[in-house]
């Protein structure tokens, strides 16, 4: 696992976690902006981008892995730790390691509740499909497609360039291992209960009923949450696509003392 950092050491710490197949970029936008004030730590997960040759081995390794280098290297303490969908499962799993980790906690359309079926049926199709849905050529015209149809969402250059390194090489063997662990097995833990991190917990209005249903199970073991529903969107388009838009509603939060 790589750790990319930015801003003054000095400076109180956020950790935010991509989410599954894509990479350290994925928050690019967003550390830039806190590095002003925060020390900002976006870990590359195993089996993604640079570090797509190691095995991605399940939430909780990674979990893991992203504590020992926090205790490593940050005191063993963050201000605040973020992620999205995969992102957002390891981070709730890193608040049940250990309830002392973090003050403020950004999950954003993350799973609790296992999906076996759905899990089935994707590594199914990455399984059959995956090579040719992750070949440069298919990146490229998803990148075309956004611009086109979807401006507000595209990606500026700089991301684009690291899509096209980072996708392609994107192991199967890894997508097929998130789908088994995020997807299928991850389950909640109890511990979840003894955090003392206050939680924003987002997700996309139309985002899977069991993203819904995570939520709703994670407030109910974890009562310091607040919901944010982001209206009209889909998966994780918050952290992903529209970094101003997760700004806006992130750093309130962050600043809030109650």
């Amino acid at each position: 696992m790589k750790f990319h950092e930015f801003g003054d050491k000095k400076s109180p710490h956020i950790l935010l976690i991509h989410g599954g197949g894509s990479s350290w970029w994925n928050y690019l936008r967003q550390a830039r902006i806190l590095s002003h004030k925060y020390y900002v730590i976006l870990p590359t997960l195993n089996g993604h981008g640079e570090e797509y040759q190691k095995d991605y081995i399940s939430t909780e390794n990674s979990a893991q892995e992203i504590l020992n280098y926090v205790r490593q290297n940050c005191g063993g303490k963050l201000f605040a730790v973020g992620g999205v969908s995969l992102g957002g499962q390891i981070a709730m799993e890193l608040l049940s390691l250990d309830s002392d980790i973090a003050e403020k906690a950004i999950i954003d359309g993350s799973l609790c509740i296992p999906q076996p079926r759905l899990a089935k049926i994707s590594i199914f199709l990455v399984s059959l499909f995956g090579k040719l849905m992750f070949s440069k050529s298919s990146c490229k015209l998803q990148l075309s497609f956004m611009n086109k149809f979807y401006p507000q969402l595209a990606y500026p250059d700089e991301i684009k360039n690291y899509y096209m390194e980072d996708m392609p090489r994107t192991p199967i063997k890894t997508l097929v291992t998130i789908y088994k662990t995020y997807m299928g097995h991850y389950k909640l833990k109890s511990r979840i209960s003894k955090s003392k991190a206050q939680v924003l917990y987002i997700y996309g209005e139309k985002e899977l009923n069991g993203v819904k249903e995570s939520a709703r199970l994670f407030q109910q073991m974890h009562p310091d949450t607040i919901f944010y529903e982001a209206k009209g969107y889909n998966h994780g388009y918050l952290s992903a696509y529209l970094p101003q838009e997760w700004i806006k509603l992130v750093v309130p939060f962050l600043e809030n003392n109650d």
